[in-house]
């Protein structure tokens, strides 16, 4: 069995200004996501075993979506989970189709997942608190979409990508 989720993975340029975006946040007693595990998760998959995690990724790979951009201008605190995230004030209609369209591949194959309208968000903490904090927003565009495995080891949990989807530009087709 493997924890699966499938995410937009950020490009080199935008990991960067996640982690920069980190570093200047003024909180203390945070836990803070390493920077090379900040993404954008789209459907939690949980334990999957090989069977199923095959079946899904045949499912997915007709998929056809445009590229979008989101725009994460907001940090917000969700209480619950007690973490600290990037969220978008106002995103399009892409980013849910797509989250609506990876939902629908793991139902088919057998896995439930949230039941909560999807909001892209990127964790940049745990453990954390509300902070104010006046940043620069982070434009994102989502040119792939992953499946990704969440691995631990002793010195914490990394994520590995297994399979990349390219957003496919419809309209350009002559």
């Amino acid at each position: 069995m493997k924890k699966l989720f499938f995410a937009l993975w950020p490009d080199d340029e935008t990991r960067q200004k996640l982690v920069q975006l980190q570093q200047a946040v003024d909180a203390k007693g945070v836990r803070w996501v390493p920077g090379q595990n900040l993404h954008a998760t789209l459907v939690f998959l949980g334990n999957v075993d090989e069977t199923t995690q095959t079946a899904i990724q045949q499912r997915v790979a007709g998929i056809s979506i445009d590229p979008f951009t989101l725009t994460f201008d907001q940090l917000s605190y969700w209480r619950r989970p007690r973490i600290l995230c990037l969220t978008c004030r106002q995103f399009g209609p892409e980013v849910v189709a797509l989250a609506e369209a990876l939902d629908k591949a793991a139902a088919d194959g057998g896995v439930q997942t949230d039941t909560r309208p999807y909001t892209p968000h990127i964790t940049l903490a745990r453990q954390a608190r509300a902070i104010e904090q006046d940043f620069s927003p982070i434009i994102w565009r989502a040119e792939s979409f992953c499946l990704m495995e969440s691995c631990s080891e002793s010195g914490g949990v990394y994520y590995k990508v297994l399979q990349q989807w390219p957003l496919s530009e419809r309209n350009l087709k002559q």
